[in-house]
């Protein structure tokens, strides 16, 4: 019901703005010029033949923020700006510039840590923002963004292009599989050392796992080697979905979907226009196509699987990281 009220709201601040300007163009706001999503999603949502959800919607300015500790973002931010300043996107010096001129928000910051900062602004304006992986740089950051985003009654969501692939949508409620009974997804996974083992990458089939099983997982356990780690979750119901993360030999992304009545094997990564179609349709309706509760699921997955590293492989409940991140206080800087 919060949800709902959020979205409405949100829905009637885009809509007055139209109304009231005249102006059938939803203005799009970047934050964060560190990412090749940044240049990818500009080009979609800016290309004048667009028709259905990614027409009337256009990126018209852009904030470059950057970590200095980050070389993938240091490196890449002044790049990126250029090319956005160059496609005729007015750069901004701050959030708070940014946000007079747009109606909503893509939080690209490809550094998870500073979301929670940048996104406090946005709330604060009821702006609709749809916030790209990783949610946060910690569990505790992503449980103070869904808390913020119902106290300012503002609408967000957050997801891996993975989810919304055309593949992945053949795979739910599909007679050949039957009911769901378990699925193995898997992903390339890096490490980054200033984010949680799986936030950084992982992430992808980790969201590919969940997508696929839906939400209810209560406990994980995990391996690790140099090349692969493997997390093992059980569901309420009893069954049981696998992740594992690629850093040795061939890296690719795709899962194995085990059904009552069949077993198939689905693709992996075809591109971001599907995720750029559900912002597009997020930001015209106000409507987060995934719950904050879901996000924070996965997000208590990964952080579960690495209190289970922490412990040696024992299994960890979702429950006790979630209960322990409500109690510690938010990392972002």
């Amino acid at each position: 019901m919060i949800q709902h009220f959020i979205a409405a709201v949100t829905l009637i601040a885009v809509t007055t703005y139209a109304i009231a300007a005249d102006k059938p163009v939803i203005r799009v706001g970047i934050i964060g010029c560190d990412t090749s999503h940044v240049p990818a999603f500009t080009k979609l949502l800016n290309d004048p033949a667009n028709t259905g959800d990614l027409a009337g919607l256009k990126v018209v300015a852009a904030y470059p923020g950057g970590s200095q500790d980050l070389p993938s973002s240091r490196d890449r931010v002044q790049a990126y700006t250029e090319d956005l300043r160059k496609a005729g996107i007015e750069i901004t010096d701050s959030i708070p510039a940014l946000l007079e001129k747009v109606d909503c928000i893509l939080l690209e910051s490809v550094d998870g840590r500073p979301h929670l900062q940048q996104v406090i602004p946005v709330f604060k304006a009821r702006k609709p923002v749809f916030i790209d992986k990783p949610l946060a740089g910690s569990l505790a950051d992503a449980v103070a963004i869904a808390e913020l985003g119902i106290r300012y009654q503002t609408s967000w969501f957050s997801a891996s292009s993975l989810r919304y692939g055309p593949a992945m949508a053949t795979v739910r409620n599909n007679p050949k599989i039957g009911d769901i009974l378990g699925c193995d997804a898997w992903s390339p996974c890096p490490l980054e050392e200033h984010h949680p083992d799986l936030f950084w990458y992982g992430i992808h089939g980790v969201e590919t796992l969940f997508t696929i099983m839906g939400p209810g997982c209560k406990s994980v356990t995990r391996t690790q080697t140099t090349g692969t780690d493997v997390v093992v979750g059980i569901w309420s119901d009893g069954r049981i979905g696998t992740f594992r993360g690629l850093r040795a030999g061939k890296q690719d992304y795709g899962a194995i979907v085990f059904g009552s009545k069949g077993i198939i094997t689905t693709g992996g990564y075809e591109g971001y226009k599907p995720l750029v179609e559900e912002i597009a349709r997020f930001f015209k309706t106000g409507k987060p196509p995934i719950s904050a509760d879901q996000t924070l699921e996965i997000f208590a997955f990964m952080e579960a699987a690495d209190e289970s590293k922490r412990q040696n492989g024992v299994p960890v409940t979702l429950e006790s990281v979630l209960a322990k991140a409500r109690q510690t206080p938010p990392k972002a800087p």
